[in-house]
C-alpha cells in the first residue's frame, strides 16, 4: 500500500510518500510544494493543485492522509490554509483516493507516543521509523511523512 501524507499550507505544502508492507514502512519520497508570495491567492492555489497532481501521478498512492486543521491564532492564516486544504482534498477526490484526516495530536501520538512532542522529536522519530540516512527536511515534509506513518500505524 502506498500512502501520500500531506501537511497543508499555502506558502509551503509538505508531502511524504511511504510504502507499507506487512512488516515494514519504506520512504518512497518527500518534499515541499512552495508557492511564491508574489502570486495571488488564486494563482498559489492553482500551482498547489497542479504540482500535487504531478506528485499523485508520479507515486500513484492508494491513500491520501491529510493533517486536519483545528486551531489557529491568526484568522488570516487559518483561511488561506483552509483554502489550500480544500484544493488538496479536491485533488485527491478527482483521483478517487480514499482520504483520511488526522489532528496533529493524533500524528504526534502515533509517531512518538506523546501528543506534545516537539518538531525535533518528530523529525528524529520519522527518521528512525523510515530508516532514513538523514533527518527529513523541510519540517513540512517531515510532518507529511508523519501523517502518512500515522495512517499506516493506526488504520492501514
Amino acid at each position: 500500500m502506498i500512502i501520500l501524507g500531506i501537511d497543508p499550507g499555502t506558502a509551503t505544502t509538505g508531502f511524504g510518500v511511504i510504502k507499507k508492507t506487512k512488516k515494514e514502512l519504506f520512504c518512497l519520497g518527500y518534499g515541499a510544494i512552495i508557492t511564491s508570495p508574489d502570486f495571488s491567492d488564486a494563482e498559489r492555489l492553482r500551482q498547489l493543485f497542479n504540482e500535487l497532481n504531478l506528485v499523485i501521478r508520479h507515486y500513484e498512492p492508494d491513500i491520501l492522509a491529510v493533517e486536519r486543521l483545528y486551531f489557529f491564532k491568526n484568522s488570516k492564516t487559518a483561511m488561506t490554509v483552509s483554502q489550500a486544504k480544500g484544493v488538496i482534498l479536491l485533488a485527491g477526490v478527482k483521483k478517487n483516493l480514499p482520504i483520511f484526516e488526522f489532528t496533529p495530536l493524533q500524528v504526534k501520538t502515533a509517531i512518538t507516543g506523546y501528543g506534545r512532542a516537539d518538531k525535533s522529536q518528530m523529525q528524529k522519530m520519522v527518521q528512525v521509523l523510515l530508516s532514513l540516512d538523514k533527518l527529513p527536511k523541510p519540517d513540512d515534509a517531515a510532518d507529511a511523512l508523519g501523517v502518512a506513518i500515522c495512517y499506516a500505524r493506526s488504520i492501514g
